[in-house]
């Protein structure tokens, strides 16, 4: 199967790559380039390409028999090992669109928006020419005037600032169009392979629900980064829009004064939800627990359970499970009366109450619980979640099993490749 003479870059993200027998291995997350030995174009080495279990894999062009902007066709001999970029190589997805370029024809500035890959050789791609916009795009004059400025296909010869360190911020929107079908974890993932300019370049795009959930995944360093990194109002709205506990990590892993700078600016109500999860030792129940678990009394009906658990924003353990307690319900609630698992609720009609099938016989952890026992009744009880009470048995919150297993895990754990552990467990079998 033969390739097109040309493609454009930006086109490749997100395509699925085959193997000879038709079957998928993955796909296109981006384009790695090296620059010649001329020093005057880049020359496409190979792409990264996500494949199962969230690995982001390199495959030569030697192994790329067909490309085109409907899918790519390798060799099917992919190295498993986790892609890491080298000093001299450039990715064009997250590196060089959106990069503001000088005409060297003396009309001034543009912003590449794509690059033409074209090939000189069989399996031999480089990049020969630039797609870029005059002009600032997106600007409120470019909207007024209904269009967004004067694009042009330049050679790449014609335009300088393409490699090396930008000279002005960079935008990334382009790039995070790229990621409109990955997982918060995916995104964090590529997020985290970003130089740190271009991290927050990243992070200044994606609205705050999506950096929100991006910032959960990510590792110790890199969220501290990214959060010191935004100015201090958007921070402070990233941190409102996360699970309070994901937010009482962030804070606690912040310098004092920063993270009182940040909990002044946050809504009160969701503050006062963090400063009691910090209170907390992290390793305990109460540093581990969502202060908004779903709460209902119980005098309402499984449809309204249900109705409620159907929530987009809500995480499957959280999901899973309807806590029943006396008003006030939100925490601290009245009196803690049981949990409803949403299997009960589904063998159920639709008109009884959450009174009436509900589980009391799953005893509430004490803040103070460490880790080890929250750990322990988990397992005991085949839980998702579990509640914590204060001594007088109000509901506190619920500890949920992933947010156990983060901190069960090395604190590394996001930054081990699958395959190596796999690799390593089966020479201790063996």
């Amino acid at each position: 199967m033969s390739s097109p003479s040309r493609i454009f870059a930006a086109r490749l993200a997100g395509l699925p790559v085959f193997d000879p027998l038709g079957d998928q291995v993955g796909r296109v997350r981006d384009v790695v380039s090296v620059l010649r030995a001329d020093g005057r174009r880049l020359r496409v080495v190979g792409l990264v390409v996500e494949v199962p279990g969230r690995r982001r894999v390199f495959v030569p062009m030697t192994r790329v028999t067909a490309m085109d902007a409907g899918h790519v066709i390798t060799t099917g001999l992919v190295n498993m090992r986790r892609f890491e970029q080298r000093n001299p190589e450039v990715l064009l997805l997250a590196e060089v669109l959106e990069r503001r370029v000088e005409l060297l024809d003396g009309s001034g500035e543009a912003v590449v928006e794509d690059v033409a890959l074209e090939r000189p050789g069989p399996r031999d791609w480089e990049v020969t020419r630039v797609f870029v916009r005059r002009g600032s795009p997106g600007g409120l004059g470019s909207r007024l005037r209904g269009r967004r400025g004067e694009t042009l296909l330049v050679a790449v010869e014609e335009v300088r600032g393409l490699l090396g360190a930008p000279t002005q911020a960079q935008r990334a929107s382009l790039l995070v169009a790229t990621f409109e079908d990955m997982k918060p974890a995916d995104i964090a993932e590529a997020l985290h392979d970003l130089s740190g300019r271009r991290r927050l370049e990243l992070a200044a795009e994606l609205d705050d629900e999506r950096l929100a959930d991006v910032l959960a995944e990510l590792g110790e360093d890199d969220r501290v980064e990214v959060v010191t990194g935004l100015p201090l109002e958007r921070a402070a709205d990233v941190l409102e829009a996360m699970d309070g506990d994901d937010a009482a990590d962030v804070l606690g892993e912040l310098p004092e004064e920063a993270k009182e700078d940040l909990l002044q600016l946050m809504e009160p109500d969701d503050a006062a939800d963090v400063r009691r999860l910090l209170a907390y030792d992290e390793e305990t129940a109460g540093g581990l627990m969502n202060p908004e678990p779903v709460l209902l009394g119980p005098e309402a009906s499984i449809a309204e359970a249900l109705a409620l658990v159907r929530r987009s924003d809500l995480s499957p353990a959280l999901a899973a499970s309807v806590y029943v307690a006396r008003a006030p319900l939100e925490t601290p609630t009245g009196r803690y009366l049981g949990l409803v698992h949403v299997q009960a609720m589904l063998r159920a009609a639709p008109h009884e109450q959450l009174g009436s099938i509900m589980d009391s016989g799953v005893d509430a952890l004490p803040p103070e619980a460490s880790l080890e026992v929250v750990t322990r009744r988990l397992a005991a009880y085949n839980l998702v979640s579990i509640p914590v009470t204060d001594p007088a048995g109000r509901l506190l919150g619920v500890v949920t099993v992933d947010d156990v297993l983060d901190h069960v895990l090395p604190e590394d754990w996001r930054e081990q490749d699958e395959s190596e552990l796999a690799e390593t467990a089966s020479r201790r079998r063996s």
